[in-house]
């Protein structure tokens, strides 16, 4: 079993089209929002392990499934969790629901990288922090 972040939001007027629906670009947004929040709840920033050890978390690539649509002033609940992770990056599966409705599944694979761009190992204290949050079948 493994533990999961929970993020809440509220879908404002900029965040639909006319219509009043929620732009589909704008469901990135809320996870990357979901993600930042995670990052938090453990201790740590973008910024804070950009000063501390010189490295950036970027998105490698983004699988995303929309299943239904979010309204106008929805509120919407997105919980994250660590599926799966490797010495330098990690796959963070992310589910945003309404009422407990299923409307977006998504999963996000990120890679820790230096100031070149280059992959990295991720930081043993950032590792520490996440453990608790990775799925059973961790991959060294």
């Amino acid at each position: 079993m493994h533990e999961n972040f929970f993020h809440k939001l509220k879908v404002y007027y900029e965040d639909t089209d006319s219509g009043g629906v929620v732009y589909y670009a704008n469901y990135l947004k809320f996870l990357e929002r979901a993600r930042t929040e995670a990052l938090f709840s453990i201790g740590y920033s973008n910024s804070k392990i950009q000063e501390e050890f010189k490295s950036l978390i970027i998105v490698k690539s983004c699988n995303i499934e929309y299943k239904k649509s979010a309204y106008l002033e929805d509120e919407l609940t997105i919980r994250s969790f660590v599926k799966s992770i490797t010495k330098t990056s990690f796959f963070m599966n992310q589910i945003i629901t309404k009422n407990n409705e299923l409307i977006v599944e998504a999963q996000i694979h990120l890679v820790f990288v230096n100031k070149d761009g280059k992959p990295i190992k991720i930081p043993d204290q950032i590792y520490s922090k996440f453990k608790p949050y990775f799925c059973n079948s961790i991959k060294k």
